[in-house]
């Protein structure tokens, strides 16, 4: 739905409406779904806690779109003090509501240590949280105010498409055939980046699974196939797109370079991925941020290099993770 007069009454709707119905029908639901994942003999009862935090989730939208019309009533809607206020607290209330349902727990490194920017934050795409919880970790723990590289399919979100537009973000249309008016996007989003803020991107540009990592190889190989023999290694990250962030490197010269890694949201890159998952486990993330002088990075094609040879650090870091918590995993359920 790309006209804005469309999608947006659509999709408050659609919002508001399941907010309500998952309230009414709870003593429908709840019963419900205790049944089946007692049935499966899945007693973490992931389909209880996913729709359980689908409730929440509405009424936190709701409650985002009608503050967002209190703003726009009193004549405060482009206001961006305001509207960053707005996006911390809808953003805390998300994952707040995440460790009640979830088990949500983040642990953070690095993020507390950044000093003054302006920053730009390359970050790693592995689930449909990765947007809220990189917010919440620039904003709780390092006291920054993100503007973010978003793609357009995210403007179906009422709360992301209202307050979103609001603020100095840029959504992406990643299949574009004009590749220079999306990059021209990108660095006005970013100009007049201040101290206090910092331009995320994700330059993977999808969220990472093992078919998409083949395929992007794949491509990769055709193109330079020198990066190929390098990435073709990565086990959980992609193969990062250099464009956009030549293009925010380029629009920001002074900015530092943040690389963001995190560990436990692997497998959550669809709705069916979060249930299994938390069949087995409450949700561990391990967050790692790291900043680096922009007078250690290089330009050009060295500066390829440099972002592929991070992205490979980032790999080998996460593998090491994911194998600690298998290994939790398994000496807690033995």
């Amino acid at each position: 739905m790309e006209r804005t007069w469309i999608r947006r009454p659509v999709m408050v709707l659609g919002v508001v409406s399941m907010a309500v119905l998952l309230l009414v029908l709870l003593p429908l639901w709840l019963p419900v779904l205790l049944l089946v994942d007692t049935g499966r003999m899945n007693w973490r009862f992931p389909l209880v806690r996913f729709t359980a935090f689908g409730l929440m989730w509405a009424w936190l939208e709701t409650l985002g779109i009608v503050a967002a019309v209190a703003l726009w009533v009193v004549g405060q809607s482009r206001n961006q003090n305001a509207n960053f206020v707005l996006q911390k607290l809808w953003t805390r209330g998300v994952v707040g509501a995440l460790g009640l349902t979830v088990g949500l727990h983040i642990e953070v490194e690095g993020a507390d240590t950044l000093g003054d920017g302006p920053f730009i934050a390359l970050c790693r795409h592995a689930s449909l949280a990765d947007s809220v919880m990189s917010a919440w970790v620039f904003m709780t723990a390092s006291g920054l105010r993100p503007r973010y590289v978003l793609k357009k399919e995210l403007k179906l979100d009422p709360c992301l498409d209202v307050v979103g537009h609001r603020l100095p973000n840029y959504f992406l249309d990643r299949f574009s055939s004009n590749l220079a008016a999306e990059l021209q996007g990108i660095e006005q989003m970013a100009q007049g980046l201040s101290e206090q803020e910092i331009a995320v991107i994700f330059p993977e540009g999808t969220r990472a699974n093992d078919v998409k990592r083949r395929r992007i190889l794949e491509r990769l190989r055709e193109r330079a196939p020198e990066r190929a023999v390098k990435l073709e290694k990565l086990k959980y990250l992609m193969a990062p797109k250099t464009a956009g962030v030549s293009a925010l490197l380029a629009a920001v010269p002074n900015a530092k370079v943040v690389t963001m890694w995190h560990a436990g949201f692997d497998g959550m890159d669809s709705f069916r991925g979060i249930v299994q998952h938390l069949a087995k486990s409450a949700v561990k993330v391990q967050v790692k941020v790291t900043e680096h002088q922009r007078a250690t990075i290089a330009t050009g094609e060295a500066f390829v290099a440099w972002l592929d040879d991070q992205w490979c650090a980032m790999d080998h870091a996460v593998g090491v993770i994911i194998s600690e918590q298998s290994l939790s995993v398994g000496v807690n359920n033995g």
